[in-house]
């Protein structure tokens, strides 16, 4: 578990990235040779979209096109969440997007605890970075990770939780959404909270209060 209840990162980290410049960050991250996984991938992914977003969304970690490409979500699970952005009136490039993990695990199997140590210090950089008022934990695994490892998604999911500063709202991950259509509606309620939930950042902003 990333966060502990007031909003600190728990995880002891053995290295650390630049937090204060994206390109830094990204030239560093991408050199990672930490753990297994980047043997079997053909490189590092890292998040895309405004390093100035207030909202970061986190899924699990890149498929077969991720991984070709280079880019997060970018296959059928990301060709699904960009129609739900679309439904909403949401714009990807406002957000920012990442994983928890940032090389293909052989099969897309869920990455092991020893893979998402090693690859942690990247994710709390773009944390850092970004300083995001919302984090959208898409599917099990980040939510596991990130919020509580006992935790179900089918139990949470649609319900705010507050760490610190941030308001976390886990979400199904598109991928299982594929594999469960029925389940799509409750998708679409929950990214009607997070449409709100930027719509108010937008405010508040242009207010001068965050």
């Amino acid at each position: 578990m990333l966060f502990d209840q007031q909003g600190n990162f728990k995880i002891q980290q053995l290295f650390t990235y630049p937090s204060d410049n994206y390109q830094n960050l990204k030239q560093e991250a991408l050199k990672c040779h930490r753990c297994q996984l980047r043997k079997g991938a053909n490189g590092v992914v890292m998040g895309e979209g405004s390093t100035d977003s207030k909202i970061m969304l986190i899924g699990e970690g890149p498929g077969a096109n991720e991984d070709r490409l280079g880019r997060p979500f970018v296959g059928r699970a990301g060709k699904l969440m960009d129609k739900i952005f679309e439904a909403v009136n949401l714009k990807r490039e406002d957000l920012y997007i990442t994983n928890v993990i940032k090389c293909r695990p052989p099969g897309n199997r869920v990455p092991h605890q020893n893979e998402f140590k090693a690859c942690v210090s990247i994710l709390r950089a773009e944390i850092e970075l970004i300083q995001p008022k919302v984090i959208v934990t898409l599917g099990s695994t980040a939510t596991k990770y990130l919020l509580d490892p006992e935790e179900s998604i089918t139990k949470v999911r649609g319900k705010w939780f507050q760490r610190g500063d941030i308001y976390f709202l886990p979400t199904f991950h598109p991928a299982y959404l594929l594999r469960n259509e029925k389940k799509k509606k409750y998708s679409w309620y929950d990214f009607k909270l997070i449409k709100k939930a930027a719509d108010r950042i937008k405010e508040l902003s242009s207010s001068g209060k965050i």
